[in-house]
This record gives C-alpha cells, sequence and structure tokens, in this order.
C-alpha cells in the first residue's frame, strides 16, 4: 500500500443548504518552515523552504526534490539586534514565490523567488530582500541559471510581507510584491523606537519609502511607464503586514490580504496609486474604531504626484470592533491571515467566483480555518450574508490542532483537491490535504437515514452491504477523490479484488434520495 498519507480523516461539513465532503489527509513530504505553495502547470507542487530553497513535490507520492538552494542566502546578524525593548533580530527568510505566466513554454521557464540576502558587508551587514529569477530546464528537471532581478527591497523588525505574484493582465506580465511596514506596533511595545518617530511604519503611507506598500514591476525587473509616480515601484500604500495576494482573471482584480493590529485585518481590492490607511485608518471606513481616524477621513488630503488619489476602504474586515483593553494577544479580535486563491472552478459546488483565505491565529475569537467568500459577479463586493447561507463560510477549524498555523493554500486544476502549509506552532512544517468527494455524503445520526451494516472490514474480494433500504448505486473513491468503480442497481456484494490495497470512500445513494458515505480498507 502506498505510504504518502499518514493521516486519513472523513471530513463533513453541514449547513442548512448543503454540505461538502472532504477527506483530510497529509502528505509525508519532510519540509523546513514553508511559506508559499502554487500548484505549477506541470502538475507539481512548488515550495519554498528556510535557508534559500525552492522544492517540487509530486502531489500523487509526497517525493520532493529541492531545485535550488541561493548561495548568497543570509540570515541576519546579531550586529543588527535591536538593543530597545525585547531587543528583536532583524526581519529575515525565504518568502514569496511566483512561476512565470507562461511557465509551461521553455522560453519563459522562470521561478521567481525572495529571500533575504546581505547587501552590506560582514563587519557592517545590511540585511535586505531581493527577487530572484531562475531558469527551469524540464528536460532535465533542474534549474539551470539564476539572475538577481530586483534588490533592496526593505526589511525590518516585524510586518515583512512578502507575497508574491506573478500575471499577466492585458497581455502583460507583472510581478506583484508585497512588503510590510516593517514596523513593531507602538500600541503592543511602545519602548521599541525611540523616539517613536524612528518607526518605519509612520512612512507606510509615503511614497517615497518603501515600506508599506505593494510593489509592481514587469515581468523582467523594471518598473512599468504607467505606475502611479514615474520610476517608482510602488503601485499601493498605507499597508501594514500584507501578507496574501488573490488575482481574478475574469474580472482582472487584484486583492490584497492584511493583518490588522489588535483588530481590522482586512482583504482590499488593490487600486493603482490608492492609500489603504494605515496606520490611520484600520478597516472600514464608518465605523471609527480607532482613535482619529474619523478625523483623518473627513480632512484627507490628496498626494499631489498620484493621479486621483483617495483612501479606499477595505472589501472586508475581520472584527469591526473598538480597540480592546486585553493584553493578552490571543483575546485580540484577530484571525491573522495569510495569503489566499481565487477559486474559479466548478469543482466543489457553490465556491465558484469565491476567494479561499487562510489564517494562523488560534486565539479566543480564531481558529486556524479556510474562509470562503462568495463575491458577486462584478467581483468587488460579497454576495450578502444569511444565517441559512453565511458569507463569509469557515472550513476545516475543528481540524485545528491536526492542521497548525495555515501558511498559504493551494488548488488542483480540477478545484477539488485544497493544498495547505503551515509552519510555526505545533504540527509545523507539512502539507495538508483536503480531497473533495464529488457525492454528498449525510451523518447516520440524522433522522430517517437508512441503517447499514458493511463487513468484513478490512476486506479482501468482496463487501457485504446489509440495509433496511433499497440501493440505487454506489461509488468507490480513492485518496485522491478519483473515482475507481461505480455501479448501479440494488445489490448486497461488491466486488474489490482488483482494487489496489489502500483506503477506500464507498458513497452509497438510496432509491429514497438519501445518501451516506463510508470508509472501507482493502487488503
Amino acid at each position: 500500500m502506498k505510504t504518502f498519507f499518514i493521516i486519513i480523516l472523513f471530513y463533513l461539513l453541514s449547513s442548512s443548504v448543503k454540505s461538502q465532503t472532504f477527506i483530510r489527509s497529509e502528505l509525508t513530504t519532510s519540509l523546513t518552515t514553508p511559506w508559499e505553495i502554487i500548484y505549477g502547470p506541470d502538475n507539481f507542487l512548488w515550495i519554498t523552504e528556510a535557508g534559500g530553497k525552492v522544492s517540487r513535490v509530486n502531489p500523487a507520492d509526497g517525493s520532493k526534490t529541492v531545485v535550488y538552494t541561493a548561495p548568497d542566502y543570509f540570515g541576519g546578524s546579531a550586529l543588527e539586534q535591536s538593543t530597545l525593548c525585547f531587543q528583536p533580530n532583524i526581519g529575515v527568510g525565504t518568502l514569496g514565490m511566483a512561476l512565470h505566466p507562461d511557465f509551461l513554454n521553455p522560453a519563459s521557464a522562470f521561478i521567481y523567488y525572495l529571500y533575504s540576502y546581505n547587501s552590506g558587508t560582514i563587519p557592517a551587514p545590511v540585511t535586505k530582500f531581493k527577487i530572484v529569477r531562475l531558469t527551469w530546464d524540464a528536460i532535465s528537471s533542474s534549474v539551470i541559471a539564476n539572475t538577481d532581478l530586483i534588490m533592496q527591497m526593505p526589511t525590518g523588525y516585524d510586518h515583512l510581507g512578502g507575497r508574491l505574484m506573478a500575471i499577466k493582465q492585458n497581455s502583460v506580465s507583472y510581478i506583484y510584491l508585497t512588503c510590510g511596514d516593517n514596523g513593531i506596533s507602538e500600541t503592543n511595545s511602545p519602548a521599541c523606537y525611540s523616539p517613536q518617530s524612528n518607526n518605519p511604519n509612520n512612512f507606510a503611507q509615503d511614497p517615497n519609502y518603501k515600506n508599506g506598500k505593494i510593489h509592481r514591476f514587469n515581468i523582467d525587473g523594471t518598473i512599468p511607464f504607467d505606475n502611479p509616480i514615474p520610476g517608482n515601484c510602488f503601485f499601493t500604500r498605507g499597508h501594514r503586514n500584507p501578507q496574501g495576494l488573490m488575482y481574478n482573471p475574469t474580472q482582472n482584480i487584484l486583492y490584497e490580504i492584511e493583518h490588522g493590529d489588535q483588530t481590522d485585518d482586512e482583504i482590499n481590492i488593490l487600486k493603482a496609486g490608492m492609500n489603504y490607511g494605515w496606520k490611520n485608518v484600520r478597516g472600514y471606513h464608518a465605523d471609527n474604531n480607532c482613535t482619529g481616524e474619523a478625523t483623518y477621513i473627513t480632512s484627507y488630503t490628496a498626494y499631489p504626484s498620484i493621479l486621483n488619489d483617495s483612501l479606499k476602504e477595505a472589501l472586508h474586515s475581520w472584527c469591526a470592533v473598538p480597540q480592546p483593553t486585553s493584553v493578552n494577544n490571543l483575546d485580540w479580535c484577530t484571525v491573522a491571515p495569510s495569503d489566499g486563491i481565487y477559486y474559479d472552478s466548478n469543482g466543489i459546488p457553490g465556491w465558484n467566483n469565491s476567494l479561499l483565505v487562510v489564517t494562523l491565529k488560534n486565539g479566543t475569537v480564531a481558529q486556524q480555518e479556510v474562509y470562503q467568500f462568495k463575491l458577486n459577479p462584478n467581483g468587488t463586493s460579497l454576495v450578502p450574508s444569511t444565517s441559512l447561507t453565511p458569507n463569509p463560510s469557515k472550513f476545516f477549524g475543528p481540524d485545528k490542532l491536526l492542521n497548525g498555523r495555515l501558511r498559504d493554500i493551494a488548488l488542483s486544476p480540477d478545484g477539488k483537491i485544497i493544498y495547505l502549509i503551515n509552519n510555526g506552532g505545533a504540527n509545523a512544517d507539512k502539507i495538508t490535504v483536503y480531497t473533495y468527494l464529488p457525492s454528498v455524503g449525510i451523518n447516520e445520526e440524522e433522522n430517517n437515514t437508512p441503517l447499514i451494516n458493511i463487513f468484513p472490514i478490512p476486506s479482501n474480494d468482496f463487501v457485504t452491504i446489509k440495509s433496511n433500504l433499497a440501493i440505487n448505486s454506489f461509488q468507490i473513491f480513492n485518496m485522491l477523490g478519483a473515482q475507481v468503480k461505480h455501479q448501479q442497481g440494488n445489490f448486497q456484494q461488491i466486488n474489490v479484488s482488483n482494487l489496489s490495497p489502500g483506503i477506500y470512500f464507498l458513497n452509497i445513494s438510496f432509491n429514497n434520495g438519501k445518501n451516506i458515505v463510508k470508509k472501507i480498507l482493502k487488503q
């Protein structure tokens, strides 16, 4: 039996309208602080890991190849450690990655990724981030060249951002990079800067500084001629800790995911040159839930060099509530959203035209889970939430102790398999897989559910079924969600002799319209 899944769970999500059935599993892939995961057009998972590594994982068996390790990766120096407050180290790491939009074309088979390096000297270190372009050779399955593409991107003691996205818009390919404000919150740690005016978060709205921005580059690393300010790589400003980017190709909309401070985590729609308000504005504009917010909004002065400059309100704000009184961050109304993906598939019913967002925090009001935000057709607003159909909907929270801090998300091409990576905290450094089971099952505890008995478990050649209702049909799915057997009509035995040893899921449909899903084990 294949051993690439080390945990198998049956997962049923129910609402009053519909339910989705998922099979939870884990790849046995060994990872070290993964940060980005992409399901590539070559049908492999691409992952960044600690120490400047780029890895390629086969989703079918979990096997991994480290395809590149940055020779100049730099993990910071003790000489850069702050002497104030809790003496934090300089921010470092291997963060975002993107594949060229035409990755399968040998002429543009490029991998872009972000990592920390020393832009100074050994006695006088200056840690920065850079984007490197790797040339991939599909024939030899190896990196054959590397090019420093974008240098001197900032870091600090907190809020690094670090997400990359390479997309084609109106036939032009761009790279987007998120940069956090690089500062430590003066609300939570007031002694980290002296004076507080030295805190880099004061410059998140200033186009002359790179921190607190979303940056846009041409795919070759140059600055687009139509950026908001000529010669400036910034695209939007006023961001605190933007850790996620999502692209809706149908409407050509780029969404950004951002950590708030104690409240007001955000999803934003990015518009060139616009100001998203940090640190004066948090979340929605009308709630005035932080000191001075309403006054700042009503008296806002446009930046003279930016056409039609204005403040932009969040598409969605988690926890749009007043600032907390508790000093315990687990009590704060935040979920710590990390990254997300635009879902444009019909693979999972009801999910098409949605944003899927993963979260890091397990606190009083938060779980490490996946949020599904259903969009209106224009992509600029959310479908109204009701008690019967909440928007957003939340998934996999009950598995938080197994899943840990969810750092990133990827999807199979058919939209039926969700890949999650985590790092930090419990159960870290792994790939968790949720496979959608196409036919909806029901809990046996529900009223009017058919009584059923399946034996023997495990089975060799036949599975016997005893039920008080007539069976209409059955389907058997493997752990990847693929149908491997199907039969119509009423029956009492299923021949499984031709199945390979392993765990399968039997979905039985009854004549009264009910379904039930059972796990079976083939020896």
